[in-house]
């Protein structure tokens, strides 16, 4: 259902080399699973049947029935982990989808949501806020403008069980409401009505999804790291770290991925990001990255690492047409352009090895909702383990929270932990010059 190839990893990790972590793996193994680690608080996620029940699935398939009977357009109003899980599946599954999901409150841009007002103007609308406090400064922006807007009875809040102020307000408006469970965090929360709600409304099959999640729950349990690509790739990146890199690209071929890449960033960003220490998580976009950062890859500081993920199979049937072979492209005639594509990531794969940049290659058989399933529950413990071995707690986020704090402040937020006036004097304290302009 998935797998690891680690051939072009060598010699700086090699099966021997993960074997002699085994007893390290199974220590931030047991750690994870028992629940005995530091963030042991935020594990719901690790049992996907659990995070969300036959009863919930249920509810949450019924209420997005109701919403698609009534209206012609959901948007969803998230940020971090409340909109990219929902995202990165909308988009990956595209061929899936038969109704639209809009996105907003992942920004402050007033253009972006002045182009999604007019997107849906004239639609009828639903609206999915998704937060746990509600007073994220972000989507609660985005919800104030777009909620008066939502058609009667189409608004959703996806919140905190018991508490916060989208519960409060939800309650006295008398919206329908799912719960956020104190114990899943956003990043790790795709899986849950966080992402379930919008996918559903979308014509994604929640329940093949969740399967596929359940499935790589139970492989998971495989304490040998060569039969267990979960610990493989966390032992493999925290080897390398380990060798001095710094960055590791997940690089894709297909474009409809682009948001499962954004998604494995947050995912790995927030989670290990922590003491000065970890990978940093980038990723590219293979053909197209090759024409703009093939010759870093190549040539450039020997400080990466490439994880790239591939689709086997599934993929549509087009082939390349005769032509009059001014483009000297008569030796690819009649083949299907996902070899040509599938060519182009294996020579990829070689030169950037040869140019010294060590990388393995998650693949998948095909891209469906069972397989995505599978793959978002694989990173996700993969990066619990990974964390531990890093020796980070790998679910919570304290420093996100600084910039938030300087924005409060600078907003004049009644009750901000900084004055106005005081971050505007640092602000301005570098001397005006310092700008430098035509």
């Amino acid at each position: 259902m998935l797998s690891l190839d680690a051939a072009f990893l060598a010699p700086h990790v090699t099966p021997e080399l993960v074997a002699q972590q085994t007893d390290r793996l199974a220590l931030a193994h047991a750690t994870l699973t028992g629940g005995s680690g530091a963030g042991s608080d935020f594990l719901g996620w690790l049992d996907p049947a659990a995070m969300a029940d036959d009863t919930l699935l249920d509810e949450i398939e019924t209420i997005a029935a109701d919403l698609r009977a009534r209206t012609d357009v959901l948007v969803s109003v998230g940020i971090g982990g409340s909109y990219l899980g929902a995202r990165a599946v909308i988009e990956a599954l595209s061929d899936s989808v038969d109704r639209p999901v809009l996105f907003a409150g992942q920004n402050l841009s007033a253009r972006y949501h002045t182009e999604l007002l007019a997107r849906v103007k004239g639609k009828k609308l639903a609206v999915n806020a998704i937060s746990k406090s509600g007073t994220t400064t972000e989507p609660a922006v985005a919800f104030r403008i777009l909620r008066a807007l939502a058609e009667p009875g189409c608004i959703v809040a996806t919140t905190d069980k018991n508490k916060g102020a989208l519960r409060k307000v939800a309650g006295g408006a008398g919206w329908r409401t799912l719960p956020i469970e104190d114990s899943i965090g956003g990043r790790y929360s795709v899986l849950s009505p966080v992402g379930l709600l919008p996918l559903a409304y979308a014509g994604i099959d929640i329940r093949e999804l969740q399967r596929g999640a359940i499935a790589c729950a139970r492989a998971s349990v495989e304490p040998d790291p060569k039969k267990n690509p979960v610990l493989f790739y966390a032992a493999a990146r925290n080897l390398l770290y380990q060798q001095g890199f710094l960055i590791e690209a997940l690089a894709s071929f297909e474009p409809r991925l682009h948001y499962v890449l954004e998604w494995w960033k947050q995912l790995f960003g927030e989670s290990e990001g922590k003491n000065h220490m970890a990978l940093y998580p980038s990723s590219v976009e293979f053909t197209t990255d090759l024409h703009s950062m093939g010759q870093y890859f190549q040539e450039g500081r020997r400080s990466l690492i490439e994880t790239f993920l591939i689709i086997e199979d599934g993929e549509p049937s087009l082939t390349l047409p005769e032509g009059d072979n001014a483009d000297e492209l008569g030796y690819l005639v009649g083949q299907e352009l996902t070899a040509i594509n599938h060519a182009a990531y294996q020579a990829t794969a070689l030169a950037h090895r040869e140019g010294g940049v060590p990388s393995l290659t998650i693949r998948l058989p095909k891209l469906d909702a069972y397989h995505l399933g599978f793959l978002l529950y694989f990173f996700e413990r993969a990066c619990g383990i990974s964390g531990y071995l890093l020796g980070v707690n790998p679910f919570d986020q304290p420093g996100v929270e600084a910039y938030k704090l300087n924005m409060f402040g600078l907003l004049g937020k009644p009750g901000a932990k900084i004055s106005q006036e005081e971050l505007k004097a640092k602000v301005g304290a570098a001397g005006d010059d310092t700008i430098v302009g035509f």
